[in-house]
C-alpha cells in the first residue's frame, strides 16, 4: 500500500512528469500541502491557469461533479489541473473507482485529504493504490526531524551543520509547517552569497541558545562532561519557559531507549546499529557508540527508570510538583555517577 513517498513524487514532478490522478492523505498534512501546491504552481503556466485549473472543496462538492470536470479537455494547453482540497469532507468517494478505470490523460486530478486516511479495507483505496499515485504520509517522529530539516534545506539549496539541525528541531518540535517557515526566514537572513545555516544564525533568528540547549546537554551526558552538563541544567532552571523539563525528559528518554537497544545489536558498526535500532541513516549513531563505552547497559536500564520517575515528579505525582531545576539536577547526578 502506498508505494510512493513525498520525495519520489516531488522528484517526478520536478522532472516534468505528471500523472492523471493523485490521492494525497495521511497524518502529516505538510506533505499533502507541499505536493498540492507544487502542482498548482507548476503544472500550468500563469496564462493557462485561468481556463485550465479548477479548485474544489470537499464540503461544497461531490465526486460526480469532480469526475465530470475531469473528463473535460484542456483549452489551448497540454493539460488541465483539478484540485480537490479538504477531500476528506467529500461524500461518495467510492464512485471514483469508475473514473480510475479510464482516467483522462490530459487531466491532472489531485485529492488533498487532510488529517487522516481513507479506509484501507475499501475497494476504492485499493484501486487508487493500484492505478494512481497514493501518498499516505505518517507523522514525523522527533528523532526523524533532523533528517527532514536536512532534506528541506537541500530543496532550498542550503546546508547546516549537525548542531544547527538539532537546535532547529529541538526549539520547534514536530511542526513541519513552522519548521519550513523558520528555515525560509533563515534563508532570507543569510548574508549574500552564503548557503550555510549556522548556530549563530539559529540563535539570533529562532531564539535558542547555541550553548545551552538539549543537544549540548545530550552531548555533555554522552561524554560524561559533568561541569558542562550542570551549567546547562542551571541555565534551564533559570529559563524554564524556554526549556520545559518535559521536552528535556522526552529527548533523554528517547536517546537512552535507543542506547539500550544498541547494546543488543549484533553488528556494532554505525550502519549495523542504525539498522537494528530502526533508523533510516547513520546520522547521530556515533553518539550511541560513544555512550556504550561510557555507560554500562545495566546503568542505562536504571536511567530509563529514573527518567520515568522524574517525569512523574514534574507532573506532581504523589504530592506537589517539585521545581524542574531541582528534579533535573538530581536526575543528572544519578545519570553521571
Amino acid at each position: 500500500m502506498a508505494k510512493h513517498t513525498y520525495e519520489s513524487i516531488l522528484s517526478e514532478l520536478k522532472s516534468g512528469k505528471y500523472r492523471p490522478v493523485y490521492y494525497l492523505m495521511g497524518e502529516e498534512g505538510f506533505f499533502t500541502d507541499r505536493i498540492t501546491d507544487y502542482i498548482a504552481n507548476n503544472a500550468l503556466t500563469e496564462d493557462e491557469r485561468a481556463f485550465n485549473q479548477t479548485v474544489y472543496y470537499g464540503i461544497d462538492t461531490n465526486i460526480d461533479e469532480v469526475i465530470t470536470a475531469a473528463k473535460r479537455f484542456p483549452m489551448m494547453a497540454e493539460r488541465q489541473v483539478i484540485i480537490v482540497r479538504e477531500a476528506q469532507m467529500m461524500k461518495n468517494i467510492d464512485n471514483l473507482i469508475y473514473y480510475l478505470q479510464s482516467p483522462v490523460p490530459s487531466t491532472v486530478l489531485v485529492f488533498a485529504h487532510k488529517n487522516g486516511s481513507l479506509d484501507k479495507r475499501k475497494k476504492v483505496t485499493t484501486e487508487i493504490d493500484r492505478t494512481a499515485v497514493l501518498l499516505d504520509s505518517k507523522k514525523v517522529r522527533d528523532e526523524q526531524l533532523p533528517a527532514f530539516i536536512s532534506s528541506y534545506l537541500r530543496e532550498k539549496g542550503l546546508t547546516a551543520d549537525t548542531k544547527s539541525l538539532l537546535m532547529i528541531s529541538e526549539s520547534i518540535g514536530a511542526d513541519l509547517c513552522r519548521i519550513a517557515g523558520e528555515i525560509d526566514k533563515l534563508s532570507i537572513a543569510l548574508p549574500a552569497g552564503t548557503v550555510a545555516i549556522t548556530p549563530d544564525l539559529v540563535e539570533e533568528h529562532i531564539g535558542i541558545s547555541k550553548e545551552f540547549n538539549n543537544f549540548e546537554l545530550q552531548n555533555a551526558i554522552v561524554n560524561k562532561d559533568v561541569l558542562k552538563a550542570n551549567k546547562i541544567i542551571n541555565y534551564f532552571a533559570q529559563n524554564p519557559k524556554k526549556n520545559p523539563i518535559q521536552m528535556t525528559l522526552a529527548l533523554l528518554f528517547s536517546f537512552f531507549s535507543n542506547l539500550m537497544m544498541a547494546y543488543y545489536s549484533p553488528d556494532k558498526s554505525e550502519r549495523g546499529v542504525a539498522a537494528f535500532i530502526g533508523l533510516k541513516s547513520t546520522w547521530g549513531v556515533g553518539d550511541y557508540l560513544k555512550a556504550m563505552k561510557n555507560y554500562r547497559a545495566m546503568h542505562v536500564m536504571e536511567v530509563l527508570h529514573l527518567i520515568r520517575l522524574a517525569d512523574a515528579q514534574s507532573k506532581g505525582a504523589e504530592g506537589a510538583a517539585a521545581p524542574g531545576g531541582e528534579i533535573m539536577r538530581e536526575l543528572l547526578y544519578k545519570i553521571l555517577h
